[in-house]
């Protein structure tokens, strides 16, 4: 009897003691109640609560989680009705908080950013909701956090995960998007061909500045050659004149001959002209040219004395029997 009874105090001892030992697995915290009042927090390992005394509350997930906000109709500013869905990820801070600050957590977090997201989303247009989702997920990020701070949990992320307009207005969209880029191309289009026509005009007014720059180089070196040969004809009639002006007959007669032929072969160039009477004598001509020889030997001399004005011609018989 002794033994038996023995047996089983030990066994109820050893029960007791396994009872009373609470394993708390990592990622978790236990909430400990005493008589069913909060007490303390048990962290994750092995703790130990006199059983019947102590009981486990509530456990609680201290990891990140995720709540998936579910598919809703929500109206925008402008009266367009657009279908949404997203996820919001919190982590628990405070057990404590989380199990009797709130009743069932997941479920007031999901209500709690629905009614958000309405908030948010009916006081902005259908193209604000479309292109501001950064926006919106702050927004809604802010509020909820704020709101879900006193029952111990962070909220970290509010994602939408899709926003479905109606389906005419995704073809009012479509129909949109397409007309602007044809408006674009028709502007790149046009700005091409004004590029096309600036650069046409500017190459012909470069072509006309260089043409006119041409021109105006050449009637300079026109007028620079006439100037010139203006300067020499006027030396040459100078110096004939001073060459007359100090009696030197040869220089005179040298200039006449020069004019004489001068006009003769312009006589002989003629297309016209096929028979050329000569309105001098022929001794006249004779003379002329006897004095552009003795010119030329005055100005080839090597003893550099001035040769005798040769003498005057004799008249011709012919000359006389034509007076």
């Amino acid at each position: 009897m002794l033994t038996t009874f023995a047996l089983t105090v030990t066994f109820l001892v050893l029960f007791y003691l396994a009872v009373s030992v609470k394993v708390v697995r990592q990622g978790y915290q236990y909430t400990i109640e005493r008589f069913g009042r909060f007490t303390e927090v048990a962290k994750p390992g092995l703790n130990f609560y006199p059983a019947f005394f102590y009981a486990v509350g509530r456990k609680i997930n201290m990891m990140e989680q995720v709540v998936d906000i579910p598919g809703q109709e929500i109206i925008t500013k402008d009266n367009a009705m657009v279908s949404v869905d997203g996820v919001v990820f919190f982590q628990v801070l405070d057990a404590a908080k989380a199990a009797y600050e709130v009743s069932e957590l997941y479920v007031a977090i999901m209500q709690l950013a629905t009614t958000n997201l309405r908030t948010v989303m009916g006081s902005m247009d259908l193209d604000e909701t479309l292109s501001k989702r950064d926006e919106i997920n702050a927004r809604l990020l802010s509020v909820v956090d704020h709101a879900t701070n006193a029952w111990g949990i962070k909220i970290t992320r509010v994602e939408l995960k899709d926003i479905r307009p109606p389906a005419d207005i995704v073809n009012a969209m479509g129909r949109q998007m397409k007309a602007e880029r044809e408006k674009r191309a028709l502007i790149l289009e046009s700005e091409g061909l004004r590029a096309s026509e600036i650069l046409k005009a500017e190459g012909q007014k470069q072509s006309q500045i260089l043409e006119a720059e041409g021109r105006r180089e050449a009637a300079f070196r026109d007028a620079e050659a006439r100037e010139r040969e203006a300067e020499a004809e006027a030396k040459a009639t100078q110096m004939v004149s001073e060459a007359i002006a100090s009696g030197n007959a040869q220089a005179i007669n040298y200039f006449v001959a020069q004019k004489y032929v001068e006009a003769v072969s312009q006589f002989a160039n003629s297309p016209n002209a096929k028979t050329i009477l000569f309105p001098v004598e022929a001794t006249q001509l004779i003379g002329t040219l006897g004095g552009i020889g003795a010119l030329a030997k005055e100005a080839l001399g090597s003893d550099g004395t001035p040769t005798p004005p040769p003498a005057a011609p004799r008249r011709s018989p012919f000359a006389q029997g034509q007076g």
